[in-house]
């Protein structure tokens, strides 16, 4: 379905973006989904970032964002997490959610030394409900 959309879907494996009119590039990575608890796990970072120059900006998209602190933080120089999964179990007050009993990083940006991870709490909902969490769409700024 998505190919007919015209999307590429990243699983463990990633695509250089060159800036057009430069030499700049940064890397975008994607695994298949890195489960934990019910969720199986199909990803293989190690594949996904294997012959990245260190040099170079990494931008991971990995939708729990569990995998963040399992492995991408002990075992990669990735700069960048981009996460979805929680939705803040829709349903927030303030800066608080159930969904940090579950997983520790469930809405907005967390830094561990130079890298970083957000967490969106999405648009999507498992029921028709949400108080609080409400659906976001998440622009991010990235500077030199």
């Amino acid at each position: 379905m998505e190919r007919h959309a015209g999307w590429r879907l990243l699983r463990n494996e990633s695509v250089q973006l060159t800036i057009p009119g430069s030499n700049d590039s940064i890397a975008l990575i994607g695994v298949d989904n890195a489960g934990s608890r019910m969720f199986p796990d199909k990803s293989d970072l190690p594949k996904a970032v294997k012959d990245l120059p260190a040099s170079e900006f990494k931008i991971l998209l990995s939708h729990d964002p569990s995998h963040w602190r399992r492995e991408v933080l002990p075992t990669t120089d990735i700069d960048l997490t981009l996460s979805g999964h929680t939705h803040a179990m829709q349903f927030k007050i303030g800066n608080w959610s159930p969904s940090k009993w579950t997983y520790p990083e469930w809405g907005g940006m967390y830094n561990e030394g130079p890298q970083r991870l957000y967490v969106s709490t999405g648009i999507g909902e498992n029921i028709a409900f949400r108080f609080g969490a409400y659906p976001q769409i998440v622009l991010l700024t990235l500077q030199r």
